[in-house]
């Protein structure tokens, strides 16, 4: 818990399947970090997931970034 003045502020974890969710409905351009590639990564709007938290994009591109070369997928 973090106290601010006299007051006590308690930070709640969010689930990730939540946070999900969330850019989901706001329509926030999303950035997935490549595991097995570090130079890589997936740029889009989620337009739906599901349990297993597969994502579906809309919009996406591959943007590599030792080069910054954008490329629709």
């Amino acid at each position: 818990m973090a106290y601010k003045g006299s007051q006590k502020i308690q930070k709640v974890m969010v689930q990730p399947i939540n946070l999900i969710f969330r850019y989901l409905q706001n329509r926030a351009r999303i950035q997935v970090w490549l595991t097995e590639n570090i130079t890589t990564r997936i740029e889009g709007h989620i337009i739906g997931f599901d349990e297993y938290m597969n994502l579906v994009l809309d919009d996406a591109h591959e943007v590599h970034l030792k080069t910054q070369v954008r490329k629709p997928v």
